[in-house]
């Protein structure tokens, strides 16, 4: 029976958690052990992220605005895994929000991400309104909701870490998030706009901790593009 149970425990332990469907393979799992898991990310401006570590996980934080001048107008901090993109996907990830409370208090997931002008995000915050806590649509414009259906807010205070969900099907337009609550979702949108691109995560301007990345996906490519952000640098 332990031999049994030594054989298994790889497949037990890369086993896709319930929501994903049939046929999806993991595309990107990364836990934040060191600081070099850094290096799979492309960042508006890496100053204003570090790797840290607390009893329980490793982590990356982006702990000030960056420095970076947007072409249309959309979020200062973003960190996008370089590495891998995706069309139709289920991501999970653990968000730790680090600001102070007011209204628009933020973390943001990117996705289907083409180029700096051209992506969606979603941008889960303490009050809903046509700004915040909704998911918008970034095309070559300043962003536009897309939400038609959202909570009223989120309390990031409520625990220290939140565990995120986000299902991506781009034939649909699908895209749902769930946050804590695995079956009800606290957002939901429908845009067809955008299919292979990169994610990632940050906030419009706050700070916060990103850990525990799951990304799943029926297909996945290697990602050729470069740094997007390089003229917002200048």
């Amino acid at each position: 029976m332990k031999k049994l149970i030594i054989l298994l425990l790889p497949f037990l332990l890369n086993a896709a958690p319930k929501g994903v469907p049939e046929g999806y393979k993991l595309a990107y799992k990364q836990d934040f052990e060191n600081a070099d898991s850094l290096k799979d990310f492309i960042s508006t401006d890496s100053r204003v992220w570090k790797w840290g570590k607390d009893e329980e996980r490793g982590y990356i934080e982006h702990f000030a605005r960056s420095k970076y001048k947007y072409k249309v107008r959309s979020p200062y901090n973003i960190a996008l895994v370089g590495g891998v993109e995706v069309k139709d996907f289920v991501l999970f990830v653990d968000l730790q929000q680090t600001g102070k409370e007011y209204g628009h208090r933020d973390m943001c997931i990117f996705y289907n991400f083409q180029d700096r002008s051209h992506f969606y995000y979603t941008h889960i915050a303490s009050v809903t309104d046509n700004h915040a806590h909704n998911c918008f649509i970034v095309n070559n414009k300043p962003r536009t909701k897309i939400s038609h259906e959202t909570t009223k807010g989120h309390k990031w205070s409520s625990k220290p870490w939140h565990n995120v969900k986000l299902v991506r099907e781009q034939e649909s337009g699908r895209i749902d998030i769930y946050v804590n609550d695995m079956d009800k979702p606290i957002m939901r949108a429908t845009d067809k706009t955008f299919g292979m691109g990169r994610i990632g995560f940050g906030s419009f301007d706050d700070t916060g901790r990103i850990s525990k990345v799951r990304l799943y996906a029926p297909k996945s490519n290697v990602s050729k593009a470069g740094d997007p952000f390089v003229d917002g640098r200048k």
